[in-house]
């Protein structure tokens, strides 16, 4: 067996590809999201599906890092499709497509477990950037966006009696928790706080598990549920 060279030592270890999969019925709009993500040397489209029942014959055949997934599709629609394939345990993230910002789909996909949502008119930039954010586990969109929709669109929260979940909470993981519910990324929760951005994270991933959430989406939804922050 050949020993490897210093020349071999010194390469960098060779990256994976994010492997996404385009879900939409709309034959152009995957043909436009297909040739955005193909020029990107980091990313790679492995399959498609024109409705939900074909995204998950794809999941069963198919790893999939991320998929970009229509909300309405005829059919099994984009909010069923994403709660079976969560609810299946595949290790998955979802990307929701849509047309407007405040659909009122949205919220009930995120609710289903979707990572996020993006706009059918995002910018290519917009598009592989949201792709490497929520492989990462970070924030897909901008983060005032997602505080737009869960304001138009999150049901009121019932201030009678305070939500169990807060007693599981220390008083600086509120404080961290309302900063993100408002859409203020990690370094700037730090400078508001007055914290390292290490100790942010590691509040971040504290609250992930108290508060059973997937990601930071979720703790967004948490926050309005539990009434941390105003509508």
């Amino acid at each position: 067996m050949r020993a490897d060279t210093v020349e071999d030592q010194l390469k960098p270890p060779l990256i994976r590809a994010i492997r996404v999969a385009l879900v939409d019925d709309q034959v152009l709009v995957r043909s436009g999201f297909r040739m955005m993500i193909d020029a990107e040397p980091d990313i790679d489209v492995v399959g498609e599906a024109s409705n939900g029942a074909e995204a998950l014959t794809l999941m069963r055949q198919t790893p999939i890092d991320i998929l970009l997934m229509d909300v309405r599709m005829p059919g099994m629609d984009g909010i069923e499709t994403t709660r079976k394939i969560i609810s299946a345990g595949y290790p998955v993230k979802i990307i929701i497509l849509t047309t407007f910002d405040l659909d009122d789909y949205v919220y009930q996909a995120l609710r289903a477990g979707a990572s996020g949502f993006l706009l059918k008119d995002a910018r290519a930039t917009e598009l592989v950037d949201a792709i490497r954010a929520v492989n990462s586990g970070d924030a897909i969109m901008a983060p005032s966006t997602t505080k737009r929709l869960l304001s138009n669109l999150v049901p009121g929260v019932d201030r009678s009696r305070p939500d169990p979940r807060l007693n599981l909470l220390t008083d600086r993981e509120i404080d961290v928790l309302k900063e993100i519910a408002i859409g203020r990324n990690n370094m700037e929760i730090a400078e508001r706080l007055h914290l390292a951005e290490g100790t942010v994270k590691t509040h971040i991933s504290r609250l992930l598990f108290k508060l059973q959430a997937r990601d930071r989406v979720g703790l967004v939804l948490a926050a309005y549920d539990m009434g941390v922050v105003e509508r």
